[in-house]
This record gives structure tokens, C-alpha cells and sequence, in this order.
């Protein structure tokens, strides 16, 4: 499956220029309400001018009707602009009409307002009115009138679209230019990104020590978690080696020894110097299969801490060593050494049955081994508040104190003159480690031997 790949500089640029442009709308509606506000502000001071410039011509004649000399003037100033047509209407008192165009809409009146403004549609055209209602005196009495004065809306049209167009504008051109800004500025900030690829693209395989490279500080934690990785990584590879070094050695020597054996059977003058050479090779086939069956349970502890559900399995450890014990009693008696086992009742622990049975033969294993002919071992469950212990304890030579740190280690065993791998306790503990348990070497009782306790959370 292909992996797709996007640009940081990219997506920036995207989420600013959606961003701004969803600002930039909104901000354009707001402006268009604004822009047809104002047009309409500056009209009607026009159209009321007007409609105000004809009520002052409006006289009451000798009859008592109303005359007006329309002042074309006023009316031609609001024609200046866009080609508008202007349109009037004088009505007198209710039902009474002077002059103008007589079909002209007009306004009905508001309380407390001499002059109102309004659109609305002539002969299939959008005005904007104004309608201005006055009193002419005769002397004795007042005779209402009514001026009303309209005209198209093409002026104002026009001035909306250039307010708008013209922020429009301004808007597209700060877009723009913050949109090169933030091109130039990821540019500049991801150089060091750049820096840092080019460093790590040029280093050697085998070349893990931290990063040095200097980064933004919302990039350092990844470089430390880069730098944490190698570390670990490095540990690795150093244990890998070291644990292929030392394995390689350990199974070198009984594999020379075969080899050595086979050779002195080949070349004995006798049949018991030929079997006493087959049976000193069986020995080290033996110790080597002994060797990598240790090796490969490494490997299954290894993989063992990489699962998630591990020791989700309930198991009652008491029964499960008294079985591995009983299994081991010939081998004890192969070497002449009383092996038992000691405790009573159920202890449930959560743990892999299989690995926990290792552990256990791994302990008895090196007790037979270490313990010597004529000595005891004996194997003990016992359960705590919340713990339960798994007790190995033999009245051998034991391990000195000095040297119980350094057998816990791969490879290394109690005196360079000591049998085995190595590999028996650091196993033992591994396989404690994983279900959450613990291993401590103690003195045997009286001061003789050596106990290995193991304690498990209880189950």
C-alpha cells in the first residue's frame, strides 16, 4: 500500500487562504449592507433637498387652492449621476392632487416624521422615494400638502458595486500578500527540518549517537524521542552483539570438543579408547543442545514481552511445581542428590504455564548442577498478603555474595571455574520480570546453600 505524502507547506497555505476566505466573505456581505446603507444615507440628503426645495414653492393662491412653481433646478441635481430619472408628485389637502405624475406612489404618514423614505417600483422600474408633507398659511388657517420625490436607483447601484468591488479588491491583495508571507515564512521556518534530514541522510549505519542538530522547539520533542530511540536501539544491537559474541563462544567450545573427540576416536589403537572419546563427544553434544535449548528460550522470552495479554492465564503454581519437581527427581538421582518438595494449599498466580515451568526447571537445573553429590533440594510454594513465592534452596557451596550481582547477567556464572552457560538465573529473572514478579538470592538455612526466592503478584 503506497503511502501518501503531503506537503506541511501546502496544507498551511491551504488552511490560511479557506480560512481567510470564509472571513473574507462574511466581511464582504457586512461591507455590501454597509455600502447600500451609505448609498441610501447620501441619496436621500438629495432627495429630501429636493423634495424641500419644492414645498418652499408651494403658495396658497387667492381661491384658497395651492400653486407651486417647481424649481427644476433641485430636480436636476439629482439627475447628475448614472442617467437617473427623477420623478414628483404635490398633492394638497386629502384626495386633492397639484401637479407631477400623478401615479407616483406615494407614502402613508407617520406620526411624529415630516419626511419619509421608502423604495419602491415605478412603472416597472425600482425608485427610491421621498416624501416631505408641509403646510402652506394663508393668513388665518394651515392647508396641508404633501411633496413626494423619487428617483431610479441606478446612482446607487453603482456606488454599491464600486464600494464593494473596491474592498473586494483589497481584500484579494491581502490574501495574496499573506499568503507569500506564510509561503516565505515556512520556507525560512522548515530549513532547519531540512538541516536535520540532510544530517541524519548523510550519517553511516552504525552511526547512532543523539542528534545534535538545532531545531524549533515545536519540533524538538520529536527529536528527542528520535534521540531516546537511538539509545534504546543502540543498547539493542550493543545486547545483540554481545549476546551473539558470548552464545557463538559457548557453543564454539563444546563443538571443538566434539570435533577434538571424534578425531581420537578415529585415531584410538583400541575399542574402549574409541568409546571412552564417543562418550566424551555424546558429553559435549549434550552440553550444546543444552546450550541452544537455553538460546531458543531466550528468544521465546524475548517474544514473550512483546505481546500485550500476557499472563492473562490463571494458574496454580503450587501444582504446577510439584509436577515440574517430579519430573526432575531422576535427574537428582543421576547425581545423587535428594530433591522435594515442601507446601501445601492452592496459590493462583496470572502467568504463561509454559515459561513459568522453564523458570522452575531452569532452578533445579542449577541447583543440581552447583549443589554437588550428597546434597538437598528442596522446592517451596508459599503465599504472602498479595504475594506468592516459588523458593528453590539447596546446602551446597552456594554463591559467594560478592558474585550474586554479576550472575544475574547473560553469560556469567558463579567463578570462571563454574559449570554451565550462564544462562540460568538471568532467565529465571526475565521470566519473573514478565507476569510482574521478582528474584532475590539469599543464604541458604544455617548459613549453607544458596535460596533463590521468586515472588509473583498473586492471581
Amino acid at each position: 500500500m503506497r503511502t501518501v505524502v503531503y506537503s506541511l507547506r501546502r496544507r498551511l497555505l491551504g488552511w490560511l487562504l479557506i480560512s481567510t476566505a470564509v472571513i473574507g466573505v462574511v466581511a464582504l456581505m457586512d461591507t455590501y449592507r454597509e455600502a447600500v446603507k451609505t448609498a441610501n444615507v447620501v441619496s436621500d440628503r438629495v432627495l429630501a433637498g429636493s423634495a424641500l426645495a419644492i414645498a418652499e414653492r408651494v403658495v396658497v393662491a387667492e381661491d384658497g387652492t395651492l400653486q407651486v412653481d417647481i424649481p427644476y433646478v433641485a430636480l436636476e441635481m439629482l439627475t447628475s449621476a448614472a442617467q437617473d430619472r427623477v420623478f414628483y408628485r404635490v398633492d394638497g389637502p386629502p384626495g386633492q392632487f397639484i401637479t407631477g405624475y400623478q401615479t407616483l406612489p406615494s407614502l402613508p404618514e407617520v406620526a411624529g416624521q415630516s419626511t419619509s423614505f421608502a423604495d419602491a417600483v415605478f412603472r416597472g422600474e425600482p425608485i427610491r422615494l421621498a416624501v416631505l408633507r408641509r403646510s402652506a398659511s394663508t393668513g388665518v388657517n394651515s392647508v396641508p400638502f404633501v411633496v413626494t420625490v423619487a428617483e431610479t436607483t441606478i446612482a446607487r447601484r453603482q456606488l454599491t458595486q464600486t464600494i464593494l468591488l473596491h474592498s473586494a479588491l483589497r481584500l484579494g491583495l491581502m490574501i495574496a500578500g499573506a499568503a507569500l508571507i506564510v509561503w516565505v515564512a515556512v520556507t525560512f521556518s522548515l530549513r532547519p527540518l531540512y538541516r536535520l534530514g540532510d544530517a541524519i541522510a548523510e550519517r553511516s549505519p552504525d552511526d547512532l549517537h543523539p542528534i545534535g542538530e538545532r531545531v524549533p522547539s515545536e519540533v524538538q520533542g520529536l527529536v528527542d524521542t528520535v534521540n531516546s530511540f537511538m539509545v534504546r536501539l543502540q543498547s539493542a544491537l550493543d545486547a545483540l552483539r554481545h549476546f551473539t559474541g558470548n552464545a557463538s563462544h559457548q557453543l564454539r567450545t563444546p563443538l571443538a570438543i566434539i570435533r577434538t573427540q571424534l578425531a581420537l576416536a578415529r585415531r584410538a589403537a583400541t575399542v574402549d579408547d574409541a568409546r571412552a572419546a564417543a562418550s566424551k563427544a555424546d558429553e559435549a553434544v549434550a552440553n550444546a543442545e543444552r546450550i541452544l535449548a537455553q538460546l531458543l528460550l531466550m528468544a521465546k522470552i524475548d517474544a514473550a514481552a512483546q505481546e500485550e495479554a500476557r499472563g492473562s492465564e490463571r494458574i496454580e503454581l503450587a501444582r504446577l511445581a510439584r509436577s515440574v519437581t517430579a519430573e526432575q527427581v531422576p535427574a537428582a538421582g543421576e547425581v545423587d542428590i535428594d530433591l522435594g518438595f515442601a507446601g501445601e494449599g492452592e496459590y493462583w498466580i496470572r502467568a504463561e504455564p509454559l515459561l513459568v515451568a522453564e523458570l522452575l526447571k531452569n532452578l533445579v537445573g542449577n541447583a543440581l548442577l552447583y549443589a554437588g553429590r550428597g546434597a538437598e533440594v528442596t522446592v517451596r510454594v508459599s503465599g504472602l498478603e498479595d504475594e506468592v513465592a516459588l523458593e528453590v534452596e539447596d546446602n551446597g557451596p552456594g554463591i559467594r555474595p560478592e558474585l550474586r550481582e554479576a550472575v544475574l547477567k547473560r553469560f556469567r556464572r558463579g567463578g570462571n571455574e563454574a559449570p554451565g552457560t550462564g544462562l540460568g538465573l538471568p532467565i529465571v529473572e526475565e521470566i519473573a520480570a514478565l507476569y510482574g514478579g521478582t528474584m532475590r538470592l539469599e543464604d541458604g538455612e544455617a548459613g549453607r546453600g544458596l535460596r533463590v526466592v521468586v515472588t509473583f503478584p498473586a492471581g
